[in-house]
C-alpha cells in the first residue's frame, strides 16, 4: 500500500513526531486522524474510545462532521463499530450500508461513505477503542492496509492507556482502559486485603514500539527467536526437568509454539509494517489474546498462559531483561497479582506489607495458598486475566472470604470496605475474648483445637490463639522454599525451635510429604502419569530411606528430654507403617548407641488419606499410638476427584454421607482401642464442618491459625449431643435423598451459632 505519506512505516515515524509534540490531548488526536485519512487515502478517519460504562464516544475524526465529537455515543452491542469493539477483530466493508449491524447516526454525516475498516484498538488482549477508516467508494481494502491499520491502533493503545485522554472526559464517562472491574474467583484464603498492584512478574514495559530500521528489527526478532528456541531444547534435553521451573508438557507446549511459522509470518509482518521487533511481538500476542478470551473453546482458553509465557520469554529475550520480581520497592500495602507462585516466591516478600494475592490459577488446598493462610493474607485464586487487567500501583481491594477483587474500585466500594475491615477488626477482638477460655460445648464435651503450621512465620499464632498445640506441622515446607537440600543441623534449628515454641503443648511433626504436585527445585523429578497416586510422601522415604533417616534424625535430636510425636503420610498399608516405625527404632538405637541425648517418649502415628487404611483400621490402632485424617487428600481419593483441578475438586462435597461415614469410622476406631484421633485437614477449619466432625465424634481438630477464632465460637456454643441426633439418622439415610449440608446449616441457624 502506498498512500499520500508514503507507506505505513512514514506514517509511523509521523505519528512519532506528533506525540513528542508539546500540545493538548485533544490536538494530538486530531493531527493523527488526518495523518491516517492521508496515509490510507481515506475520506474519513475516526477514533472511538471505549468508556467506563461500556459504551464507545467517539473522541476525534477527519471526514465526519466534527461537532460530533464527544457527542456521538453507541453501545458496544450497537453498530459497525460496536461489532469491532465486542468482538475483537478487524472488519473491512465495501458495502457497509447494506451490513445487518450498520446504524445511521445523522450528526456524523457519514451516510454518504460505503466502504468501511474498522480495527480494534487492543492492549494486553483487552479492548480500549476502535479506529475507523471509510471510503465513498465502494472499495476493497487490501490485507496490508488492514495490517498497516492494526499497527497504527497499537500505538493508540498506548496514548489511551497513558492516561492522557482522561482530561478530555465527563465525570463517569472516562475511558475504560481505568475502569474500575469487579473480577470474581475461588476464595483461598480468608480476610480483605486493600492496597496496591505488585505484579509478581511484572511485563516487560516497550517504550518504543515505532521502528526505525526495519531489517535491524527482523534481524533482532529472528536472533530471538533463535535464542528462545534453542533454550527451549535445552531445557528438554537436560536431565533435571525441575531446574526448568516448569513442567515438561509445558515445555513441549512451547516447543510447538516457538517453531509455529504463522506465529513467526505475523510478527514479521508486524515488523515490515513498520513496528520494532518488541512492537511486533506484543501486537501480535495482544491479537491472539483477545481472540482466544472470547473462544468458547476450553482446551484454547488453557493455551492462552502458553502463549502468554512464550510471547514474555521472547520479550525479555529481546529486551535482556531476566525474569525477575519487583520486590525492592513494595508498596506499604502491597497486593501481589500472579499467574501462579510457589510458596518460595511469596515468602520472599516483605510479609509486613504483602495485604492480599490473587492469582489467575492456585486451588484452596494448594501449597502457596496454605503459606498465605499462615502468614495471614487474604487471597482469591481462579481470576481469570487478572495479570493483564491489573496496573502495578493499580488500587484494589481483595475479599478473600467471598472470592471478589475489585480493581480501580469506585469510592463507594473503598468506604464500603474500609468499614468492613473495621467490622473485622471488632470481631477479631472479641474472638480475642475467647481466647483463655476452654474448648468445651455447652453440653460439656471438650473440643481441643490445635493449628496446622509448617513454618518459622507460624509460631507466634500458638500463644496468639491459645491452641492446645500443633496438629500437623508440614515439614516438607522447609525444603519447599530451600534452593537447597536444606541439612540436618538446619532440620534440627527448625523443629527445636518449634518445640520450644510450643512449650508444654504437644507438636505432631508429619515427615516428608513430598512428591506428585510438591516438587523440591533441586530433586530430580520423576514424571508420572498420575503423580497424586505415585511415588510420593512415604513411599518415596521407604525407597529413599537415606532421606527418612536424616530427618528422622533430626527429630528425635531436637526433641532430647522432651515428648515427641512423628506420623507418617499417605499410608496405604500397615506394613507401610511397620518398614516406616523400624527405620525410626533405628535411629533410637542409633543416637543411645553415640550417647546423644533421647526424648522422653516418642509417640508414632499414621495419617488417614488412603481409602484403603480405612478397612485396616484396627490392625494400625494395634500398631500407631494415633491417628490423623488427612481430609484434603481423603475425599480427593474417595471421590476420584483431584483437588487441584477446578473443573472437578468442588464436584464432591465433603459432608456427604460418603465422606461422613469414613470419618466416623476413623473416629469410632479410635474410639475402640482407646487411641487419639484428629482431623488436620482443611475441612476443619470452616464452622459448619466442625459441627459435623463433632457430631461424628472427632475430639480434636487441627487448622488455620486464622480459623482458630470463629470454630471456637461455634464450639463453646454447641451442643454436641443435638448435633449428633441429626447427622446420624442422615447418614443411615438409604433413600440417597439426604441433604447433609442443609440440614446442618439449618440446625446452626435454629441454635443461633455463629457461622
Amino acid at each position: 500500500m502506498r498512500g499520500a505519506l508514503g507507506g505505513p512505516r512514514v506514517l509511523l515515524r509521523r505519528l512519532r513526531e506528533v506525540m513528542a509534540e508539546p500540545i493538548s490531548a485533544q490536538d494530538r488526536l486530531d493531527k493523527i486522524v488526518v495523518l491516517i485519512a492521508a496515509n490510507m487515502v481515506a475520506e474519513v478517519c475516526s477514533v472511538y474510545v471505549l468508556r467506563v460504562d461500556a459504551t464507545l464516544e467517539l473522541y476525534a475524526t477527519e471526514g465526519l462532521n466534527r461537532d460530533a465529537v464527544h457527542l456521538t455515543v453507541m453501545r458496544t452491542d450497537e453498530g459497525l463499530v460496536g461489532h469491532v469493539a465486542r468482538e475483537a477483530e478487524s472488519l473491512a466493508l465495501s458495502d457497509a450500508q447494506n451490513h445487518p449491524e450498520y446504524s445511521y447516526r445523522p450528526e456524523t454525516g457519514e451516510e454518504i461513505y460505503n466502504s468501511f475498516l474498522g480495527v480494534p484498538i487492543l492492549r494486553g488482549g483487552n479492548t480500549l477503542g476502535v479506529l475507523v477508516v471509510q471510503n465513498r467508494a465502494r472499495r476493497t481494502y487490501t490485507d496490508e492496509e488492514i495490517e498497516a491499520l492494526q499497527t497504527t491502533a497499537m500505538v493508540m493503545a498506548e496514548m489511551i492507556a497513558s492516561g492522557e485522554l482522561t482530561a478530555l472526559a465527563k465525570p463517569g464517562a472516562e475511558p475504560a482502559v481505568r475502569r474500575p472491574l469487579h473480577l470474581t474467583g475461588t476464595p483461598l484464603a480468608d480476610g480483605l486485603g486493600l492496597g496496591h498492584v505488585v505484579l509478581h512478574e511484572p511485563r516487560v514495559v516497550i517504550t518504543n514500539v515505532i521502528a526505525d530500521d526495519v531489517q535491524k528489527e527482523t534481524d533482532r526478532l529472528d536472533g530471538a527467536i533463535g535464542k528462545l528456541r534453542a533454550s527451549i531444547d535445552l531445557l528438554l534435553e537436560e536431565d533435571g526437568l525441575s531446574k526448568a521451573g516448569e513442567h515438561r508438557e509445558i515445555l513441549e507446549a512451547y516447543r510447538m509454539f516457538a517453531h509455529d511459522r504463522g506465529w513467526m509470518h505475523r510478527m514479521r509482518e508486524a515488523v515490515h509494517s513498520g513496528l520494532t521487533a518488541e512492537g511486533a511481538v506484543e501486537r501480535v500476542q495482544s491479537d491472539t489474546r483477545a481472540r482466544i478470551m472470547r473462544a468458547s473453546d476450553p482446551y484454547l482458553r488453557e493455551r492462552l498462559h502458553d502463549l502468554d509465557d512464550l510471547a514474555n520469554r521472547l520479550l525479555r529475550e529481546l529486551t535482556g531483561r531476566q525474569r525477575a520480581s519487583e520486590r525492592a520497592d513494595l508498596p506499604e500495602n502491597a497486593i501481589l497479582v500472579a499467574r501462579n507462585m510457589s510458596p518460595a516466591a511469596l515468602l520472599d516478600y516483605d510479609r509486613d506489607r504483602i495485604r492480599g494475592l490473587v492469582l489467575e490459577e492456585g486451588g484452596t488446598t494448594s501449597h502457596v495458598t496454605i503459606v498465605a493462610r499462615a502468614l495471614g493474607i487474604a487471597a482469591v485464586g481462579q481470576v481469570e486475566n487478572a495479570t493483564s487487567l491489573a496496573d502495578p500501583g493499580d488500587p484494589v481491594i481483595v475479599d478473600g472470604l467471598a472470592g471478589q477483587v475489585h480493581l480501580r474500585p469506585p469510592g463507594d466500594v473503598e468506604e464500603a470496605y474500609a468499614e468492613k475491615v473495621r467490622f473485622r477488626a471488632k470481631r477479631q477482638a472479641r474472638f480475642a475474648e475467647l481466647r483463655d477460655r476452654p474448648s468445651v460445648t455447652r453440653d460439656g464435651v471438650a473440643i481441643d483445637l490445635m493449628l496446622n503450621a509448617g513454618l518459622l512465620v507460624d509460631l507466634p499464632h500458638i500463644g496468639e490463639t491459645a491452641a492446645a498445640g500443633i496438629g500437623l506441622f508440614r515439614t516438607e515446607l522447609q525444603f519447599m522454599v530451600a534452593s537447597t537440600f536444606p541439612r540436618i543441623s538446619e532440620q534440627l534449628a527448625l523443629y527445636r525451635a518449634v518445640l520450644d515454641a510450643a512449650g508444654d503443648r504437644p507438636v505432631t511433626f508429619r515427615t516428608l510429604d513430598i512428591g506428585g504436585d510438591k516438587v523440591l527445585p533441586y530433586m530430580r523429578t520423576v514424571e508420572e502419569e498420575n503423580p497424586a497416586l505415585g511415588w510420593r510422601a512415604i513411599r518415596l522415604g521407604l525407597d529413599r530411606p537415606g532421606l527418612l533417616r536424616s530427618q528422622i534424625r533430626a527429630l528425635l535430636r531436637a526433641a532430647a528430654g522432651r515428648e515427641l510425636r512423628v506420623m507418617f503420610p499417605m499410608v496405604a498399608d500397615v506394613h507401610e507403617f511397620d518398614a516406616a516405625r523400624t527405620i525410626l527404632e533405628r535411629e533410637l538405637t542409633h543416637l543411645r548407641k553415640h550417647g546423644h541425648a533421647l526424648p522422653e517418649k516418642v509417640h508414632v502415628g499414621a495419617m488417614v488419606e488412603v481409602p484403603s487404611l480405612l478397612f485396616q483400621l484396627d490392625e494400625m490402632l494395634t500398631r500407631a499410638d494415633f491417628l490423623s485424617v488427612g481430609s484434603n487428600d481423603l475425599v480427593q481419593f474417595l471421590f476420584a476427584a483431584d483437588r487441584s483441578n477446578v473443573r472437578v475438586a468442588d464436584r464432591f462435597d465433603p459432608l456427604s454421607p460418603a465422606a461422613l461415614r469414613a470419618f466416623r469410622m476413623v473416629a469410632e476406631a479410635g474410639l475402640r482401642h482407646g487411641k487419639p484421633v484428629t482431623l488436620c485437614g482443611e475441612l476443619a477449619s470452616r464452622p459448619l464442618e466442625a459441627i459435623a466432625l463433632a457430631a461424628v465424634g472427632f475430639r480434636a481438630l487441627s487448622l488455620s491459625p486464622a480459623s482458630v477464632g470463629p470454630v471456637k465460637s461455634v464450639i463453646l456454643d454447641l451442643d454436641v449431643g443435638a448435633a449428633r441426633a441429626l447427622l446420624l439418622p442422615l447418614l443411615e439415610d438409604t433413600s440417597g435423598a439426604a441433604e447433609i449440608r442443609a440440614a446442618l446449616r439449618a440446625f446452626a441457624e435454629d441454635a443461633g451459632l455463629p457461622l
